[in-house]
Formats: C-alpha cells, structure tokens, sequence
C-alpha cells in the first residue's frame, strides 16, 4: 500500500475505474451474446436486440473501453448476421 496521500488515491480511483469498466465490457459482451442466441434460435425480436448490442457497443467505444475499428468490425459482423 502506498504511503503518500495522492497514491492513495489514485489506488481508490483506480479500483473504482476498473469496477466500472468490467461491469460496462460485460454487458457488452452480454448484449453481444444475447443477439447471437436470438438469431441463432430464429427468435423475434432480432432487431431490438441488434439495436441494443449496437448501443452497447457504441457505449463502450465511447467510453474508451474499446477501439474504434473494432466497435465499426462488431457491428458491422452483427449487422451481416442480421441479414
């Protein structure tokens, strides 16, 4: 543990950042997912779900969570598997 005050804190930020930023690439990687299975099984409601993995993605891009070209190469694999 660190002795001085600002690398305190930045042990507390930065713990808080990395629960921050698991929890969002999860949901990511979870609505990513849940479009997977829903045009795997030929379920309804494929757009919605198309629609909420592309938020969830463009979320995390925005975030810095994740690159710009791979934000456009997930879309653009979920939109094809869309068609």
């Amino acid at each position: 543990m660190p002795q001085i005050k600002s690398a305190i804190k930045r042990v507390k930020t930065a713990e808080k950042a990395n629960l921050r930023n698991n929890s969002q690439r999860s949901a990511m990687r979870s609505a990513i997912k849940d479009f997977e299975t829903v045009v795997a099984n030929n379920g309804d409601n494929k757009e919605a779900s198309y629609k909420n993995a592309a938020r969830a993605i463009d979320m995390a891009k925005s975030k810095g969570l994740i690159k710009a070209n791979k934000a456009a190469r997930d879309k653009s694999r979920l939109s094809k598997k869309l068609k």
